[in-house]
């Protein structure tokens, strides 16, 4: 194989001068960037046209919830949901559930999961790529649908107002950050445990004082999470609603009463086979919880999945990336938002699945889908919730175009019922591993 290893010469840095002068306009658009910036310089002003917000499917929705500076949008997602359910049955259209509640257990849960992988991995060096990937980020907060329902379904759920975010849970950098150094100075005391054949007894007594120490650590920070609260509100005809006693999964089961497992996570990465199940056994953090996992499918079957839960007049999660063309205070999603290459005179067309492989791709974020506007039977538009407060977009809701879907969008949870008869066929195959480092993770 011919190594490339050229010097820049002064003679390639003049053709490049060369080159730049010779393109038309050069002039205007290098004063439009710099006086502009690349965004504002390349923004097609046709997106307010595109983005109209009329939906001919507008299910609806109260005031945005607000993850504030934490990544617990897959949170905020399933918990937005869920309490769009409790709305529409209890006529409380503002209601919402506490983030924080399974915020807490997740971080409890979470680090069991850690202790665990590096007790099992111990013989492994930390070089090796599925240690290192633990190490990495041992206390973050991002996760998935699954990790979401296998929280819900062991400790159910309570409204905000018996467990509020704290200053804490607003801005979760210093709790990572510390936490993050106690699980990896944790995960190297149990490695040198194992290595120096420990008994079982002491490794496992060495884990669960770590354990207690999480937990103490996380209930300074967020609180203690309640085990029994009082449900009491006024419905939107100002009617009182007072019911005592209740347990997060009494509440959960009496008020909610949705059955996670007939939920089915349909992704769309074409950089794998269609038509197969995947898991992401790395991710998760329940022991004995529920499982992530994916089934693979053209996004016009994610897309018709979505529609028919939306006719029914239930809300959709969805996995995406979001940073991708988007407008943040105008709440804008357009794969035609900014025009950079056009702007630049440069190619950067790259498909779906390229974009995957080459790590210009991820699954960055969770969002709600709300509405979609129809012509003729064909999505033209959708109404995203997003988890960033009513101070962007319109009052937190943003606009979407088919084609934003189609590009950045590669997961929707829907009701397994939605599936078509082939679909619910690759359901019962064996998942085929993922790696943690995967593209979907």
């Amino acid at each position: 194989m011919t190594e490339f290893n050229h010097p820049i010469t002064s003679d390639d840095i003049d053709q490049m001068q060369a080159d730049l002068e010779v393109q038309p306009k050069n002039e205007v658009i290098s004063r439009a960037i710099m006086t502009n910036g690349i965004d504002k310089a390349s923004e097609d002003p046709r997106t307010a046209v595109r983005l109209n917000r009329t939906f001919s499917v507008d299910l609806e929705t109260g005031t945005v919830s607000n993850q504030k500076h934490s990544g617990r949008c897959w949170l905020f997602s399933l918990l937005n949901t869920l309490r769009h359910k409790f709305a529409v049955k209890y006529n409380k259209k503002d209601f919402e559930l506490s983030q924080n509640y399974l915020f807490f257990w997740d971080k409890i849960e979470r680090a069991n999961m850690f202790y665990d992988r590096m007790i099992t991995l111990a013989d492994r060096p930390t070089s090796d790529r599925d240690v290192d990937f633990y190490l990495s980020m041992p206390g973050e907060d991002g996760g998935q649908w699954a990790m979401a329902a296998a929280l819900v379904q062991k400790y159910g759920v309570i409204p905000k107002e018996a467990f509020p975010e704290t200053a804490v849970t607003d801005d979760t950098t210093d709790y990572d950050e510390v936490m993050d150094r106690k699980l990896r100075h944790d995960g190297m005391v149990l490695r040198n445990l194992v290595n120096s054949d420990a008994s079982d007894y002491d490794i496992n007594q060495m884990k669960q004082k770590m354990m207690s120490e999480v937990y103490r650590m996380t209930a300074y920070s967020f609180g203690v999470p309640p085990k029994t609260f009082d449900l009491e509100y006024r419905d939107d005809d100002k009617k009182y609603h007072l019911d005592q006693g209740l347990t997060p999964k009494q509440f959960y089961d009496k008020y909610i009463g949705v059955d996670l497992n007939d939920y089915v996570v349909l992704t769309n990465s074409p950089d794998k086979k269609m038509d197969e199940m995947y898991s992401l056994p790395s991710q998760n953090n329940v022991e004995g919880g529920m499982p992530i996992e994916f089934l693979n499918a053209p996004m016009d079957e994610l897309k018709e999945a979505a529609i028919k839960q939306l006719k029914d007049g239930e809300t959709v999660w969805f996995g995406n990336d979001v940073l991708h063309q988007m407008n943040r205070q105008k709440g804008y999603l357009d794969s035609k938002l900014y025009r950079q290459a056009a702007l630049f005179g440069v190619d950067m067309t790259m498909t779906k699945a390229e974009r995957l492989e080459y790590h210009e791709a991820e699954v960055s974020h969770a969002m709600t889908l709300t509405g979609v506007d129809l012509i003729n039977d064909v999505p033209t538009k959708w109404k995203v919730e997003n988890s960033w407060g009513k101070k962007v977009g319109d009052d937190g809701y943003f606009a979407m175009t088919d084609e934003w879907i189609q590009d950045f969008v590669y997961e929707v949870v829907v009701k397994k019922s939605y599936l078509k008869h082939t679909q619910k066929e690759v359901l019962k195959k064996t998942p085929i591993k993922l790696d943690p480092w995967d593209s979907l993770q």
